[in-house]
């Protein structure tokens, strides 16, 4: 049988054409992995739906959303399932990211690959592309379903809008991450050539990104600014809303920082107060309905990430031996 990538198929087993040549030889290799992958998107997206319906019957029970429901209204299921969404882009980038070029390389496939009537290039534009494209595909299709779920409901769930456990596993974000993460791992599989040294490697990375990620996530949108009397109510239009600081002010607008006039005794914190004309609170935050322009904007950096490493990798690869 002809080794050469590019033979044409048999009468007998004739493929539709975009599985045809390398497209098939790589899909071929990675069928595992890629049943694997498919396997997790269904019955990561059957779990989904059966959390949804328990959800669903335990607030009809309730009377929501005539009647309050006192929180948490969900089980151990909901926790599992954000905390197994947040670290698929991790799994990912280890599993699937890291071996696969490094894996060619350490067992000498790629030798063979490449003496075959294909350039390097187009091999590794496949092999990547692949990777890529699975990776956007499966986290898009959870994040969609995860994103039904908690959108309708968010007002009786545990987590709010800018926890981790929300807003990098719903809309743009969670596929984004994923495909950013892989990236990296690929990347870092080309230049340390070994398995189990670039899915190390690429785990402390993944760790220290996904930190960074979090610390960074607050940058994505404007804060705005509400004021209101020093001795008013928290406004409750507010209740949606993630905190980013709080001051209390002046009539002039000079600010203070919140503890400034928290005196030992009641009477000092108000002549502390009245010394300094303090008369309002002021409340710097970020609302809900930013969420979708926030999400878009990480993910775009995101993906300008992935594409700078995708570009690296090949460039990389391209010009030194594999």
């Amino acid at each position: 049988m002809s080794t050469t990538l590019t033979a044409a198929p048999t009468a007998g087993t004739a493929r539709p054409r975009l599985l045809r040549g390398l497209t098939w030889l790589v899909l071929r290799q990675h069928r595992t992995t890629l049943t694997c992958i498919l396997a997790l998107v269904v019955l990561g997206s059957l779990w989904i739906v059966y959390q949804r319906g328990q959800l669903v019957d335990t607030l009809a029970a309730a009377g929501w959303p005539g009647k309050t429901v006192p929180q948490p209204v969900v089980g151990e299921g909901y926790s599992r399932l954000t905390f197994l969404l947040g670290m698929l882009p991790g799994v990912l980038a280890v599993f699937l990211g890291a071996p696969l070029i490094a894996a060619d390389q350490e067992q000498g496939t790629v030798q063979l690959v490449t003496t075959q009537s294909v350039t390097r290039r187009r091999w590794l534009v496949a092999k990547l592309g692949w990777c890529l494209l699975i990776t956007l595909v499966a986290c898009s299709v959870l994040s969609a379903v995860f994103t039904w779920w908690w959108k309708p409901y968010r007002s009786v769930l545990p987590d709010i809008w800018m926890d981790q456990s929300v807003f990098d596993t719903t809309g743009p974000v969670l596929p984004a991450l994923a495909v950013f993460l892989t990236a990296a791992g690929f990347t870092i599989g080309i230049l340390l050539r070994r398995v189990l040294a670039s899915m190390v490697v690429t785990f402390v990375f993944c760790v220290a990104a996904q930190t960074a990620w979090g610390m960074f996530r607050d940058l994505l949108g404007t804060p705005r600014t509400a004021t209101y009397p020093l001795n008013d109510e928290f406004p409750a239009h507010l209740d949606d809303a993630y905190e980013v600081d709080r001051w209390v002010g002046s009539a002039d607008g000079q600010l203070y920082g919140w503890g400034s006039c928290a005196e030992a005794t009641e009477k000092a914190t108000n002549a502390c107060i009245e010394e300094r004309g303090i008369v309002n609170n002021v409340f710097q935050y970020l609302d809900y309905d930013q969420m979708a322009a926030m999400q878009w904007t990480g993910a775009g950096i995101l993906l300008a990430g992935t594409a700078v490493l995708t570009a690296f990798a090949l460039w990389w690869a391209s010009r030194r031996p594999l």
